[in-house]
Protein backbone atom coordinates (compact mmCIF):
# COMPACT_ATOMS: atom_id res chain seq x y z
CA UNK A 1 0.00 0.00 0.00
CA UNK A 2 1.89 2.99 -0.77
CA UNK A 3 1.51 6.49 0.53
CA UNK A 4 -1.03 7.78 -2.36
CA UNK A 5 -3.60 4.97 -0.93
CA UNK A 6 -2.87 5.44 2.67
CA UNK A 7 -4.07 9.42 2.35
CA UNK A 8 -7.15 7.83 0.19
CA UNK A 9 -8.04 5.49 3.36
CA UNK A 10 -7.81 8.20 5.78
CA UNK A 11 -9.78 10.20 4.12
CA UNK A 12 -12.19 7.16 4.38
CA UNK A 13 -11.37 6.69 7.67
CA UNK A 14 -11.61 10.45 8.89
CA UNK A 15 -14.26 11.00 11.70
CA UNK A 16 -13.32 7.72 12.98
CA UNK A 17 -10.73 7.16 15.83
CA UNK A 18 -8.77 4.79 13.68
CA UNK A 19 -6.33 7.66 12.19
CA UNK A 20 -5.62 9.01 15.06
CA UNK A 21 -5.11 5.42 16.80
CA UNK A 22 -2.58 4.30 14.46
CA UNK A 23 -0.62 7.55 14.30
CA UNK A 24 -0.60 7.43 18.50
CA UNK A 25 0.95 3.86 18.47
CA UNK A 26 3.48 5.08 15.51
CA UNK A 27 4.21 7.74 18.08
CA UNK A 28 4.87 5.44 20.67
CA UNK A 29 7.25 2.90 18.09
CA UNK A 30 8.72 5.47 17.03
CA UNK A 31 9.63 6.84 20.17
CA UNK A 32 10.82 3.61 21.65
CA UNK A 33 13.50 2.86 19.11
CA UNK A 34 14.46 6.38 17.92
CA UNK A 35 16.11 6.84 21.46
CA UNK A 36 18.58 3.76 20.97
CA UNK A 37 18.73 4.11 17.35
CA UNK A 38 16.80 0.67 16.62
CA UNK A 39 16.31 -2.52 18.34
CA UNK A 40 13.44 -3.07 16.69
CA UNK A 41 12.39 -7.00 16.84
CA UNK A 42 9.01 -8.01 14.89
CA UNK A 43 7.67 -11.02 16.19
CA UNK A 44 3.93 -12.95 15.17
CA UNK A 45 2.27 -16.14 15.96
CA UNK A 46 3.15 -19.50 14.90
CA UNK A 47 0.20 -19.52 12.39
CA UNK A 48 0.52 -15.33 11.40
CA UNK A 49 4.46 -13.85 10.44
CA UNK A 50 4.30 -10.09 9.78
CA UNK A 51 6.59 -10.24 7.06
CA UNK A 52 4.66 -7.82 5.43
CA UNK A 53 4.58 -5.18 8.28
CA UNK A 54 8.38 -5.94 8.36
CA UNK A 55 9.10 -4.83 4.71
CA UNK A 56 7.02 -1.80 5.18
CA UNK A 57 8.65 -0.56 8.08
CA UNK A 58 11.80 -1.17 6.44
CA UNK A 59 11.19 1.20 3.41
CA UNK A 60 9.66 3.70 5.59
CA UNK A 61 13.01 3.14 7.37
CA UNK A 62 14.76 4.55 4.24
CA UNK A 63 12.37 6.68 2.50
CA UNK A 64 11.81 8.58 5.86
CA UNK A 65 16.37 8.71 6.86
CA UNK A 66 14.97 6.66 10.18
CA UNK A 67 16.98 4.04 10.07
CA UNK A 68 15.69 2.41 13.65
CA UNK A 69 12.06 2.03 12.39
CA UNK A 70 13.85 -1.19 10.40
CA UNK A 71 12.82 -4.39 12.28
CA UNK A 72 14.69 -7.86 12.87
CA UNK A 73 11.66 -10.46 11.80
CA UNK A 74 11.65 -13.23 14.50
CA UNK A 75 10.64 -16.26 12.55
CA UNK A 76 9.02 -18.84 14.49
CA UNK A 77 10.19 -21.36 11.62
CA UNK A 78 13.23 -20.89 9.96
CA UNK A 79 13.36 -22.85 6.65
CA UNK A 80 16.46 -23.59 4.77
CA UNK A 81 18.84 -21.55 2.68
CA UNK A 82 16.93 -18.34 4.19
CA UNK A 83 19.57 -14.96 4.13
CA UNK A 84 20.37 -13.97 7.13
CA UNK A 85 17.59 -10.77 8.02
CA UNK A 86 14.76 -14.11 7.55
CA UNK A 87 16.48 -16.00 9.39
CA UNK A 88 16.19 -15.06 12.87
CA UNK A 89 14.33 -17.24 15.16
CA UNK A 90 12.61 -17.82 18.21
CA UNK A 91 15.71 -17.61 20.30
CA UNK A 92 16.52 -14.20 19.61
CA UNK A 93 13.68 -12.91 22.08
CA UNK A 94 15.63 -14.80 24.94
CA UNK A 95 18.62 -12.04 24.33
CA UNK A 96 16.13 -9.14 24.34
CA UNK A 97 16.34 -6.59 27.07
CA UNK A 98 16.62 -2.88 27.68
CA UNK A 99 17.03 -0.87 24.32
CA UNK A 100 15.21 -2.56 22.77
CA UNK A 101 11.16 -2.84 21.33
CA UNK A 102 9.50 -6.27 20.63
CA UNK A 103 6.59 -5.47 18.72
CA UNK A 104 3.95 -8.43 18.72
CA UNK A 105 1.31 -8.91 15.78
CA UNK A 106 -1.00 -11.75 16.29
CA UNK A 107 -4.60 -11.55 15.22
CA UNK A 108 -5.10 -14.43 16.67
CA UNK A 109 -4.27 -15.85 20.71
CA UNK A 110 -0.60 -15.55 20.37
CA UNK A 111 -0.25 -18.74 22.51
CA UNK A 112 1.31 -19.81 25.82
CA UNK A 113 5.06 -19.99 24.35
CA UNK A 114 4.92 -16.64 23.20
CA UNK A 115 3.33 -14.85 25.71
CA UNK A 116 5.94 -16.57 27.65
CA UNK A 117 9.11 -14.94 25.78
CA UNK A 118 7.37 -11.85 25.55
CA UNK A 119 6.70 -11.87 29.38
CA UNK A 120 10.54 -12.85 30.06
CA UNK A 121 11.17 -10.27 27.01
CA UNK A 122 9.55 -7.57 29.28
CA UNK A 123 10.77 -8.50 32.92
CA UNK A 124 14.40 -8.19 30.98
CA UNK A 125 13.98 -4.52 30.44
CA UNK A 126 12.73 -4.60 26.57
CA UNK A 127 9.66 -2.66 25.58
CA UNK A 128 6.75 -4.86 24.45
CA UNK A 129 4.00 -3.36 22.17
CA UNK A 130 1.40 -5.45 20.44
CA UNK A 131 -0.72 -5.08 17.53
CA UNK A 132 -3.42 -7.76 17.10
CA UNK A 133 -7.12 -8.99 17.69
CA UNK A 134 -7.42 -7.64 21.40
CA UNK A 135 -6.02 -10.53 23.34
CA UNK A 136 -6.42 -9.88 27.00
CA UNK A 137 -3.10 -11.39 28.06
CA UNK A 138 -0.76 -10.00 25.27
CA UNK A 139 -2.29 -6.67 26.47
CA UNK A 140 -2.09 -6.97 30.01
CA UNK A 141 1.98 -7.75 28.75
CA UNK A 142 2.82 -4.79 26.45
CA UNK A 143 3.40 -1.03 27.83
CA UNK A 144 0.97 -0.16 24.57
CA UNK A 145 -1.20 -1.84 22.34
CA UNK A 146 -3.62 -1.62 19.06
CA UNK A 147 -6.46 -3.79 18.50
CA UNK A 148 -8.29 -4.22 14.82
CA UNK A 149 -11.80 -3.78 14.77
CA UNK A 150 -13.61 -7.23 14.92
CA UNK A 151 -14.65 -8.62 12.08
CA UNK A 152 -18.31 -8.05 10.99
CA UNK A 153 -21.08 -10.02 9.27
CA UNK A 154 -21.93 -8.85 5.76
CA UNK A 155 -24.17 -5.94 5.58
CA UNK A 156 -23.69 -4.93 9.07
CA UNK A 157 -22.17 -1.70 9.18
CA UNK A 158 -19.94 -1.47 12.54
CA UNK A 159 -16.57 -1.14 11.01
CA UNK A 160 -15.09 0.83 8.98
CA UNK A 161 -15.32 -1.21 5.44
CA UNK A 162 -11.99 -3.19 4.95
CA UNK A 163 -10.29 -2.43 8.42
CA UNK A 164 -8.92 -5.23 9.55
CA UNK A 165 -5.57 -5.96 11.38
CA UNK A 166 -3.26 -5.85 7.62
CA UNK A 167 -5.20 -2.26 7.12
CA UNK A 168 -3.92 -1.37 10.47
CA UNK A 169 -0.49 -2.66 10.14
CA UNK A 170 -0.17 -0.31 6.76
CA UNK A 171 -1.61 2.73 8.74
CA UNK A 172 1.06 2.56 11.71
CA UNK A 173 3.97 1.77 9.55
CA UNK A 174 3.36 4.71 7.32
CA UNK A 175 2.92 7.20 10.37
CA UNK A 176 5.74 5.87 11.96
CA UNK A 177 7.90 7.35 8.67
CA UNK A 178 5.96 10.63 8.52
CA UNK A 179 8.76 13.14 9.48
CA UNK A 180 6.06 15.80 10.84
CA UNK A 181 2.61 16.13 12.30
CA UNK A 182 -0.21 16.57 9.11
CA UNK A 183 -0.72 19.85 7.63
CA UNK A 184 -3.98 20.76 8.78
CA UNK A 185 -6.96 20.23 6.35
CA UNK A 186 -7.90 23.76 5.87
CA UNK A 187 -9.43 24.17 2.69
CA UNK A 188 -5.96 22.93 0.40
CA UNK A 189 -7.84 20.07 -2.02
CA UNK A 190 -7.37 16.68 -1.67
CA UNK A 191 -6.03 16.21 -5.30
CA UNK A 192 -2.92 18.56 -4.02
CA UNK A 193 -2.32 16.90 -1.11
CA UNK A 194 -2.40 13.27 -3.18
CA UNK A 195 0.00 15.20 -5.54
CA UNK A 196 2.44 16.31 -2.99
CA UNK A 197 2.41 12.79 -1.28
CA UNK A 198 3.14 11.30 -4.78
CA UNK A 199 5.72 13.47 -5.88
CA UNK A 200 7.53 12.14 -2.55
CA UNK A 201 7.69 8.51 -3.87
CA UNK A 202 9.44 8.81 -7.61
CA UNK A 203 12.65 7.38 -6.48
CA UNK A 204 11.38 4.58 -3.69
CA UNK A 205 14.75 2.46 -2.92
CA UNK A 206 15.18 -1.30 -3.99
CA UNK A 207 13.18 -3.13 -1.45
CA UNK A 208 15.29 -5.97 0.67
CA UNK A 209 12.70 -8.58 1.72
Amino acid sequence: MDAVRVALLREVLAGTEWVQATRRFAGTLRGAVAPHGGGLLLVGSAAYEPWHLAAHLDDEAAWSGLPELSPTLVRHRVPGGAPPHLAVGLGRLAAAGRGETLLVVAPEQPGAGLLERVHDARRNGATVLALDGGDRDLHALAHDALAAPPAVPDGVDEAPADLDLDTVQHLVSAAAGENSLPAPRGHRRFRDRLARLADGLTAPPPPRW
